[in-house]
């Protein structure tokens, strides 16, 4: 797509959405086709304007934001960034809007941080605008948990890694995961608050037991730890497989945490080892999939067609780290059968 990036602009206040279209018509690779002071009229300006990302108030006249993010994600899903003052890092209107399928959110320009906004918001707006936005019916549909006494743990853990679109891919795997599932270690990036929200959140909406992870904490059957973030990178320690470290370092690709330290922390376990590498930009994650196939573990990425940035697993696949290629709708199966035994009843879960 060579041409300029459409975007439109919906809230309520008009001085913030000359604000935000100022900030955005100083860069070439986007293009304001419109605006809406409330969700009838984004969904008019959707039809009349076909923009290729929105970006999204909450706060607004008649329909909120969230309420019209999850209707506009089951008639006509498209790329969306929250922009309210109600999404700061770690609030429940964060999760939730990304839980709906928002790609991100960003808190409103505050006095003296205005500039850096607008041009991260930019940014955010350009890469994310090509993305892959599948109807929400089609990806949220509801499924029966497996039963306990159906999945027997061969003793292998599962390392999963995610970024941009990995809450709602997180959610949709672990809904399909048993209460006795393998040992799971999850690194999503995320500030800090956030990642203990999401935890609290996940936890309360699955089966099996979610936490942040601790520094030496010994990862159970039938839990899921997250990686906390902030000043700490997620490994697994080197003689303990099922023990995690936190490790202070600098950032990794950009992130912390980041998923290449937990993949590459893991190679000397490779052959107990069950990784995916799921939907996200950049290429996080690559090089340490590699690193633990070549090793000898079961290594899987999110096939493209069901990304909502085919960015990660992508450059994992050209580096051949990836076995084989699963559409999210299967990645639970195919991890819940290579951590189980042959006796195992482990099936694609039946939809209601």
């Amino acid at each position: 797509m060579n041409r300029p990036r459409r975007v439109l602009i919906v809230d309520d206040s008009p001085t913030m959405r000359k604000l935000i279209r100022t900030g955005l018509e100083g860069d070439n690779r986007l293009e304001i086709v419109g605006e809406a002071s409330s969700a009838r009229e984004a969904r008019d300006m959707v039809k009349a304007v076909s923009p290729d990302i929105m970006t999204l108030d909450i706060e607004m006249p008649g329909m909120d934001g969230l309420q019209f993010l999850e209707r506009l994600m089951r008639s006509r899903p498209m790329p969306v960034v929250m922009v309210s003052s109600l999404t700061t890092k770690g609030s429940e209107a964060a999760l939730r809007a990304l839980s709906l399928g928002a790609l991100d959110c960003v808190e409103k320009p505050r006095f003296g941080a205005t500039q850096s906004t607008l041009a991260h918001l930019a940014e955010l707006l350009f890469e994310l605008s090509t993305s892959s936005i599948a109807p929400r019916r089609d990806r949220l549909r509801p499924k029966k948990v497996p039963q306990a006494n159906d999945f027997r743990w061969n003793g292998k853990t599962i390392l999963i890694g995610a970024s941009t679109g990995g809450v709602e891919a997180l959610e949709r795997v672990f809904s399909e995961f048993p209460e006795n599932c393998p040992p799971t270690m999850v690194t999503q990036h995320m500030p800090e608050n956030f990642l203990a929200s999401f935890a609290v959140r996940l936890n309360a909406a699955v089966v099996p037991q979610v936490r942040l992870a601790r520094d030496k904490m010994r990862v159970e059957q039938g839990e899921v730890v997250i990686a906390p973030g902030g000043h700490y990178h997620l490994h697994i320690d080197a003689d303990e497989p099922f023990q995690t470290n936190l490790v202070t370092a600098p950032k990794r690709s950009g992130h912390r945490p980041s998923v290449d330290e937990m993949f590459l922390s893991a190679v000397p376990h490779a052959s107990s080892i069950v990784a995916a590498l799921l939907t996200g930009m950049g290429r996080d994650g690559a090089e340490g999939l590699r690193s633990l196939r070549n090793a000898g573990a079961t290594t899987f990425g999110q096939d493209e067609n069901t990304c909502v940035v085919y960015g990660m697993p992508r450059v994992a696949a050209d580096m051949g780290g990836v076995q084989e290629a699963v559409p999210l709708p299967k990645i639970a199966t195919r991890l819940l059968r290579e951590t189980s035994k042959p006796d195992s009843r482990v099936r694609e879960v039946e939809r209601e």
